[in-house]
């Protein structure tokens, strides 16, 4: 016979807090969640900001001794804000580690694309489309992610998609036929991609404001570099070795991030709203890990439809529509550019795949350059604004780093197209190459702080947003890329593509003019966790 649980002080005490008959923010103070404010933004360095306090508290600052710290820790050691450098970092790379496996895995078809090719009697164009189909999952994938860890947690979906990634991509390595392998590559894409689409989750849950851009531009390097990592191994083993080899590769490679989630990776999620008296037990590691103790505790965060609609909440905020539209007109031709770009090279330079596999050096060494340029550069920015207006920021000043990273983009998408066009040297398309990437490098940074801090409450669903931006654009430009291009030729296209890139510049002046009005105007989320 069942025996019925009688809810605890705790559990009525998250009732009455989630009731939605009254406001989630009565008072208009949200900083229970998150500090900021729309028509303030962030208040930052107490010693030149107006407020030092909130009520009796006292407020807690960095080890600068002035810098507010953005949320306010609480006293609880299992706040993940509290938790060790070390521990939180742990975390970070196997986050990053886990959202480099999407795009390498989807990019490793651009170079196994030719001898499989030979083996199917297909067009490498023809076989191209499985790896369109798995663009287009790496976008879907991570819209059901953050509804899910919306609802039931981060851990446990992260495992659970880990467990079928890891499925799919045996069966990607195994397949015997292209039908077979296009319905393994499409879902290892829905669900490889969960820290990809989610990643600011657990960004935004262990770190703090001022420490965010550097730990974005870490977790960013590892997807942005992914895509170029996957064809630069494939194209050395399928030089020597078949065609599924490079995928058992990323089957290792998806087995060790799975493994590594199970040993170190926690849950993230802490409602920090109430007191440490009122939260509820946590559950065992493995319960964590499974999902029990979220499940038994779903009732304290968001109901099911609540969790699907932040996702649709999110995307009709003006700003977070207007810059995502920005980042698709901006990333699709990273995607396309490195879906199709081993067609180009064979018939332009008479690259083998040993040699297509060096040429991907190039896009690796202007992500690290990029990396290594922004860990400097947004901290930069901000601090600059910071010190001049008073201790205060407005989210609007990540956008400033896109001003740097713009000439290189239409630079290098200008002289790649001529490059190939007009046979120049092999050293200058790939330095042209070079320059495109290091360009998006910043400006993924930029894109993804910037959604972040105008609403932090929604860093699931805001990283879902740009992550689609990203992999809907390429995956649209991967089914005309190599047609547009033998047809008009490298010169005009990519030509045409640097425009597009100029011209969906004047989205973020607008966003740099008036992104603080819309926010104001379009008013906050007021979402019952974050």
């Amino acid at each position: 016979m069942a025996v019925e649980e009688k809810p605890t002080a705790a559990d009525e005490t998250a009732e009455a807090r989630l009731d939605h008959s009254e406001p989630a923010d009565p008072a208009g103070d949200r900083g229970g969640i998150h500090e900021y404010k729309e028509d303030e933004g962030y208040e930052v360095d107490v010693e030149e900001a107006a407020t030092v306090g909130v009520g009796d508290r006292t407020v807690k600052l960095a080890k600068d001794g002035h810098t507010r710290l953005i949320p306010q820790p609480s006293d609880d050691a299992h706040d993940p804000l509290n938790w060790s450098w070390r521990k939180k970092h742990v975390i970070l790379f196997i986050v990053a580690f886990s959202a480099l496996l999407p795009d390498y895995g989807s990019a490793t078809g651009a170079v196994t694309l030719l001898p499989q090719a030979k083996e199917w009697n297909m067009t490498e164009d023809e076989v191209n489309h499985s790896q369109v189909g798995n663009v287009f999952m790496l976008g879907a994938g991570g819209i059901f992610t953050v509804i899910l860890s919306a609802y039931f947690g981060r851990l446990p979906v992260m495992f659970y998609f880990l467990v079928v990634a890891l499925a799919t991509a045996i069966w990607c390595a195994a397949a015997t036929t292209f039908d077979s392998f296009m319905a393994a590559r499409i879902l290892n894409g829905f669900f490889s991609t969960v820290s990809q689409g989610g990643g600011l989750m657990f960004i935004q849950d262990m770190f703090f404001f001022h420490e965010r851009a550097r730990k974005i531009n870490l977790w960013a390097s590892f997807f942005v570099i992914s895509p170029y990592l996957g064809p630069l191994l494939a194209a050395f083993m399928t030089a020597a070795k078949p065609w599924p080899v490079p995928f058992w590769v990323y089957v290792a490679e998806t087995g060790l991030v799975l493994i590594l989630t199970i040993l170190f990776v926690e849950e993230t999620f802490y409602d920090r709203r109430i007191t440490k008296a009122e939260l509820p037990l946590r559950g065992s590691r493995v319960g964590r890990l499974l999902g029990i103790a979220q499940y038994k505790t779903r009732h304290l965060r968001n109901s099911f439809a609540e969790a699907c609609m932040r996702t649709v909440k999110v995307v009709v905020k003006p700003t977070v529509a207007i810059s995502c539209i920005y980042y698709l007109l901006t990333f699709a031709w990273v995607v396309g550019i490195n879906t199709t770009l081993s067609i180009f090279l064979g018939p332009v330079y008479g690259f083998g795949l040993k040699q297509i596999g060096f040429f991907y050096f190039t896009p690796v060494t202007a992500v690290i350059l990029g990396e290594l340029a922004g860990h400097y550069l947004h901290d930069f920015l901000a601090k600059r604004y910071i010190r001049t207006h008073h201790g205060h920021f407005e989210p609007e000043v990540r956008l400033r780093a896109i001003v740097v990273a713009l000439p290189f983009m239409l630079v290098g998408l200008v002289l790649l197209g001529q490059s190939l066009q007009n046979q120049w040297h092999y050293m200058a398309a790939s330095i042209s190459w070079g320059l495109y990437v290091f360009g998006v490098m910043i400006t993924t940074v930029a894109i993804s702080s910037y959604n972040l801090d105008s609403y932090p409450e929604a860093s699931g669903e805001v990283s879902a947003w740009v992550n689609i931006a990203r992999t809907l654009g390429g995956f649209i430009v991967s089914y005309f890329q190599v047609r547009w291009a033998n047809a008009r030729g490298t010169k005009e296209s990519f030509g045409v593509q640097a425009a597009i890139c100029g011209g969906a510049f004047l989205l973020v002046l607008l966003l740099m003019w008036k992104g603080r009005s819309m926010r104001i105007w379009a008013g906050p989320l007021n979402f019952v966790t974050a």
